[in-house]
């Protein structure tokens, strides 16, 4: 059995990028262990509390690291990664050398209600899981536009297609997860 985190990178209520990550996460096998890892209640990462860190920062290390597999998914906020994504990805790369997600293998989603899907915040996070030396998985390119179009209005996923798709972007990363997970 492997165990998926899934990272959300929209900390908002009814986050469009929620429901994709739920979409996805319908195809993954029915015997994975899936854990959404919460981001939105970390404290900003400093670097002068690595010797005494808070409790927020080693309870979400640990939650990363129980992880075999990441599953990330996030909008675009100013051409770039939301700051509570980038948060995580620091205080679970720190203290220098004791990054927890070093070979965790990854699959990047990024969706926007603009047609662009947040296609800069997806190659933002990559160029990042590059440096945290995490294995990503390259097609299918899951740049999600139109969210608001293709989600209810609690963020979830309506259309069929879409659903589909994301489903079976699921299915591939697990393909993809089992290469790496020992």
């Amino acid at each position: 059995m492997t165990k998926y985190g899934v990272i959300v990178g929209s900390i908002r209520k009814n986050s469009y990028s929620k429901g994709v990550a739920d979409a996805i996460v319908a195809g993954l096998p029915a015997d994975a262990e899936v854990t959404y890892l919460d981001i939105s209640h970390l404290p900003l990462y400093n670097q002068d509390l690595d010797a005494n860190s808070p409790v927020e920062y080693t309870e979400f290390r640990a939650a990363v690291a129980a992880q075999d597999a990441i599953l990330f998914v996030t909008p675009e906020h100013n051409r770039s990664i939301p700051a509570a994504l980038k948060n995580a990805l620091d205080i679970a790369s720190r203290p220098w050398g004791e990054s927890v997600w070093s070979g965790k293998p990854a699959l990047v989603a990024s969706q926007s209600i603009s047609g662009i899907a947040g296609v800069l915040a997806h190659h933002v996070l990559r160029q990042s899981l590059v440096f945290l030396d995490m294995p990503t998985m390259q097609q299918p390119e899951l740049y999600i536009g139109n969210t608001d179009k293709l989600a209810d209005e609690t963020g979830k996923i309506t259309n069929e297609g879409t659903q589909a798709f994301l489903a079976s972007a699921g299915k591939q990363f697990s393909e993809f997860a089992a290469k790496f997970v020992k």
